[in-house]
């Protein structure tokens, strides 16, 4: 186990013969071609061929391939697909699948493609016009039953399902997960062979299948277990209690009936070609390895070992097209040479085989190799996830692509180990070593965990999930198995696959060394790779100084924070997690007092019932579990037009939140080492540059909630010492008036005005004296609505007023500061040219969506295109400010430590002596991160505990 975790099931082998001969029982394995290559198109990120043809899809169903003709899952092999659109059902229902629209203009030619890729590994590739590859599964599934075989199905379709039974069963492509008849009994609530009476009830949206209104697959379930089948339930729907889904049942039974006709896969297609033909064959070598350089899957060629297949020059690996306006296409470019020298290898160097080392000799010769090489990667494998509570298991180091090693140190039953204690001797002096460069994916777990089993911290040190970041914050992930995909065309060995699954897993020390070591050096050498692919690219993309100065210098920093956690009482949490199970046992009792009866609160289902079947109350929808929505968007628009019950229920469940997640789960959070609790900082996530924090997650606790402030209360200083906050004012309004350059906002930021009320006076022509406190707060909320890109009926919901009155407002204010309106078009356009919006200080954030062709995700888009630059720019000059103050406090002779960062604040724990001290230098640094054109201005607090200071 290391930093990155689950991940894609690996595809590196080598094309082996298969057999020649039709074993019996035949084990016929059907890939469900038209379903896959649908998944891999989404699942997948963009990528094109060298004569820019869209390969994405084509690239996941090859590697797939070639893992199942390597791993001789079975005798027979057989991709099916669909020859058309108009099948049998159509005859049926003309409207079946009418509404489905055309396929993305990047997929259409990758089907012919995907046939290609079959032809090229020899393996049939069947279709037949008026039948739907599903009914083709299922009539060879049939077939090889009926022959004493086993059929496996590849692929997740919800529709053939149905087919599971002794002799059928069916693998997840791109999960590499079993499915059986326990998986369809979890998802679906029946067994595979009564799945067709629950679809027949539910319909199929993305079909056009009917079903019967209101029935969603929960209620489809219980009727089919309760009655047997369609035609039984609907014998007794007139006999049910009177209520929607009886009316339903008894007005549909027709559609219902004609449902099941189109769901139901038939098992009589001719076929077209026969069993005995399908069995499975070696495929051309020389063939195959021509067309997989054809489409420049360079790295498929060296997995599969066809290297000395080469009579034509090797094509490029795919790439990027030439990007129009949004496009926002991702890069897949060759391996550029690294700018520090390497011994051995090069960027298309087989992944493996790899070195078990387990002698101090052996360790030292690598180590000599690493300081010889000038650079190394390294990873480390542990027990767990958390940082300060997993031990180290072993490490990894890589000196070159396709050269690496795995150290074990704590695996069991193993003869032979390297101590502990020695091998990190023997490592310390290569960490610190200013000659050799330490490359990590994810520095900061992996340094965290050879830090507390007594390493020192690693420099210099470079991060390839930090590089990555740095230039495609919000356009892709950055883990090691996305990034290996995407920029190595590498499929990385699952954790699955050698700890194995639920009640099967072992711990990864367990995991034998022949397994252990391909799966911990592949992540040694993916890094390395990643690295020498990602880190020539940050000056082109003009993002090595944000990297450089901001994202990597905040390593350490960040490090040391999770290390001092912070103290949280014990004993007030409990007690409060009693006063919140007190107050919550009030509240329901009122609930059901507006309700009329006693009801689980917790139950969303019952509430529905409750809000919607009882009380009557207007707008309500169904879910299509059939069940009435009550997440809080529809509490919220219920409280707001005056009804009491949905807003009691909506206080009920924010208590209710704060008590488990935090009255509660703190306290079994606390490090029994430290006697603190130590969040995680992650690095990676947003798309803004933006930190969060997770176990436990302290950037939800609401800031003016009297429940908020109580549970910062618990959040305490440890004897001797107070805690300081230091917060950044109204930092995104600041970034806002600089970067749309709005005077009468400067002016007023430099004169040190209420910015709330000045807007409202420019806004609403008042006099700021004397000024009514409701206009301030209709002031404040435009102001704050604008950074967000609020509508009209936003803010109409939070004022309380109408759509029409707000959209007054929000013209009155572009109409008072049209400079401002100029910068959030000119924003927007520059998202939809490039992609991406750039905060003041040159980070790039993508925008996913920006060209959406659907009106409210375009819309959700063009709204974080506005933000991004003012959120990102306020986490820009943060994390300046935190890489700059524990230098800043050293040299004052300060004790302080920096504990905690929550969007714009930081908390600091000092002796109560030099609280005054800390205080007043967190505010200089701070102030002094980034200069703008309106000043910054920092508010700190002192106090006994959080919510004091705060």
């Amino acid at each position: 186990m290391c930093s990155r975790r689950a991940r894609a099931a690996a595809t590196t082998t080598d094309v082996s013969p298969s057999a020649e001969a039709v074993a019996t029982p035949p084990h016929l394995v059907l890939i469900d071609g038209s379903g896959f290559i649908f998944r891999a198109f989404h699942a997948l990120p963009p990528m094109t061929r060298p004569d820019g043809t869209p390969v994405n899809a084509v690239f996941g169903f090859t590697n797939m391939l070639a893992k199942l003709v390597k791993e001789h899952v079975g005798t027979h092999l057989a991709v099916i697909f669909d020859a058309g659109r108009i099948t049998f059902r159509n005859e049926l229902y003309d409207l079946y699948k009418a509404q489905r629209p055309e396929p993305p203009e990047e997929l259409r030619p990758q089907f012919a493609l995907v046939r290609d890729a079959t032809a090229a590994f020899g393996v049939p590739a069947i279709e037949l016009a008026g039948w739907e590859a599903d009914d083709l599964i299922a009539s060879y599934a049939r077939c090889v039953r009926e022959a004493g075989g086993r059929a496996t199905i590849v692929s997740s379709d919800k529709d053939l399902m149905q087919l599971i039974r002794p002799g059928v069963d069916m693998l997840d492509p791109i999960k590499q997960k079993p499915i059986g008849p326990a998986e369809v009994m979890e998802k679906w609530g029946v067994a595979p062979e009564k799945l067709v009476e629950v679809q027949a009830l539910m319909g199929d949206a993305v079909d056009n299948v009917p079903g019967v209104p209101g029935i969603g697959p929960k209620t489809a379930a219980q009727l089919v277990t309760e009655y047997g089948d369609l035609e039984a339930v609907l014998a007794a729907a007139p006999g049910m209690k009177a209520s929607k889904k009886r009316d339903s049942l008894i007005a549909h039974a027709e559609a219902a009936r004609l449902s099941r006709r189109l769901v139901e896969l038939r098992a009589d297609a001719p076929l077209p070609t026969p069993l005995e033909a399908l069995v499975v064959r070696q495929p051309d070598r020389d063939r195959l390895a021509t067309w997989l350089r054809e489409q420049g899957f360079r790295s498929t060629v060296v997995r599969l070992g066809l290297e000395d297949q080469a009579p034509a020059a090797m094509a490029p690996p795919p790439t990027a097209a030439p990007r129009t306006a949004g496009q926002g296409m991702l890069a897949f470019a060759e391996t550029p040479a690294s700018p520090v020298p390497v011994p051995a290898g090069g960027p298309g160097a087989a992944y493996g085989p790899y070195e078990t080392v387990t002698t101090l000799a052996a360790l030292q010769s690598w180590i000599a190799e690493a300081t010889a090489a000038g650079v190394v990667a390294l990873d480390t494998e542990t027990d767990g996830l958390d940082a300060m509570r997993a031990a180290l298991v072993g490490f990894s180091l890589a000196t070159a692509p396709g050269r690496a090693c795995y150290v074990p140190l704590r695996h069991e039953g193993v003869a032979e180990q390297v101590p502990v204690a020695e091998a990190i001797a023997a490592l310390a002096p290569l960490l610190v070593d200013a000659g050799v460069l330490k490359v990590f994916q994810n520095a900061k777990f992996d340094m965290m965990i050879l830090a507390r089993a007594g390493a020192p911290l690693a420099a210099p040190l470079d991060d390839s999930m930090l590089i990555s970041y740095a230039q495609e914050a919000g356009r892709h992930g950055h883990g090691m198995d996305e990034l290996a995909l995407l920029h190595l065309q590498h499929s990385c060995i699952s954790y699955d696959s050698v700890t194995g699954t639920g009640r099967a897993r072992v711990p990864f020390t367990q995991v034998p060394l022949e397994r252990a070591t391909p799966y911990a050096a592949e992540d040694a050498d993916v890094t390395l790779r990643l690295w020498r692919t990602l880190r020539p690219e940050l000056r082109v993309t003009k993002s090595l100084a944000l990297y450089e100065q901001v994202e990597r210098r905040l390593i350490p920093v960040l490090l040391e924070m999770e290390r001092a956690g912070v103290k949280v009482d014990a004993d007030d949490l409990r007690a409060m997690s009693k006063d919140f199970e007190a107050r919550m046992a009030t509240m329901e009792a009122e609930i059901h007092r507006l309700a009329g009866s006693a009801f689980n609160v917790g139950s969303p289902k019952q509430l529905g019932e409750v809000l919607f079947d009882h009380m009557q109350l207007p707008g309500g929808k169904r879910m299509k579990t059939g069940a009435w929505g009550t997440d809080s968007s529809v509490l919220q628009g219920l409280a707001e037009k005056g009804h009491e019950l949905p807003a009691r229920v909506l206080e009920w469940r924010q208590l209710q939140k704060l008590k488990s997640t935090y009255a509660d789960a703190l306290v079994g959070q606390i490090n029994p080492e430290t006697g603190r609790v130590h969040t995680s900082f992650a690095m990676a996530i947003t798309s803004t540059g933006r930190l969060s924090s997770t176990d436990p997650n302290l950037q939800n606790i609401p800031i003016r909630t009297e429940e908020g402030s109580r549970i910062r209360r618990a959040f305490v200083a440890e004897t001797g010492n107070v805690l300081i906050s230091a917060d950044y004012s109204q930092i995104e309004l600041r970034l806002l008036a600089h970067v749309a350059d709005i005077p009468a906002l400067k002016e007023s930021f430099a004169a040190g005005e209420d910015i709330h009320a000045r807007t409202a006076s420019e806004v609403f022509g008042i006099p700021m004296a004397g000024m009514d406190p409701m206009t301030r707060r209709r002031a404040k909320a435009i102001n704050f609505g604008i950074i967000y890109g609020i509508s009209a009926f936003g803010l109409g919901r939070q004022l309380g007023i109408e759509p029409g009155e707000a959209r007054a407002y929000i013209d009155a204010y572009f109409a008072r500061y049209p400079g401002i309106r100029a910068y959030m078009e000119k924003t927007k356009e520059e998202a939809r040219i490039a992609g991406y919006v750039t905060t003041p200080f040159g980070r790039r954030c993508w925008i996913p969506g920006i060209d959406e062709k659907n009106g409210m995700r375009r819309a959700y888009a063009e709204r974080q295109a506005i933000n991004a630059p003012l959120q990102g720019g306020a986490a820009d000059i943060i994390k300046r400010a935190m890489v700059r103050l524990p230098a800043a406090l050293r040299e004052a002779g300060l004790c302080a430590r920096l504990l905690l960062q929550v969007h714009d604040e930081l908390l600091f724990e000092a002796p109560q002596a030099e609280a005054e001290a800390t205080a007043r230098l967190a505010r200089e640094v701070m102030e002094a991160a980034a200069t703008l054109s309106v000043p910054l201005v920092v508010e700190t607090g002192i106090g006994r505990s959080w919510a004091e200071a705060h």
